[in-house]
């Protein structure tokens, strides 16, 4: 079992790694923090799409030298992938980022309790 584990340490890695990014979403009342966990979440799944896509003894699919045997190459997909969700990761997290400062202006906390509770105040007031 030790064996099967340390082959696969990297795999292991990812999964605690989208755990704790999971849990820092899910328990963190912090808007901040949040945008952390999910950026930690991303990693993981990155670190997880790489480690499948790289296989030992095999190169990169550039043709050198006239070999096109396709077990000599790893597979591009899970680096494209991996490039796309990136760039897709840093717009999202700059939106993110942007709304929650503009949450902060207008509310002074970063607490999504206390946001919650100033709105429904708020929507009380104006009923």
């Amino acid at each position: 079992m030790l064996q099967i584990l340390w082959n696969s340490r990297i795999l292991c890695v990812a999964v605690i790694l989208f755990a704790i990014g999971f849990v820092t979403l899910l328990l963190n009342r912090n808007l901040l923090k949040k945008v952390i966990g999910l950026n930690i979440m991303d990693t993981a799944s990155y670190l997880f799409l790489t480690s499948i896509g790289y296989i030992d003894g095999r190169t990169a699919p550039i043709i050198i030298n006239g070999v096109v045997e396709p077990d000599r190459y790893v597979n591009p997909l899970p680096a494209g992938l991996v490039l796309t969700g990136i760039v897709v990761s840093v717009s999202v997290t700059a939106v993110m980022l942007a709304l929650t400062l503009r949450l902060y202006k207008r509310y002074r906390t970063m607490n999504i309790d206390e946001i919650y509770t100033i709105v429904h105040r708020e929507q009380e007031e104006e009923a």
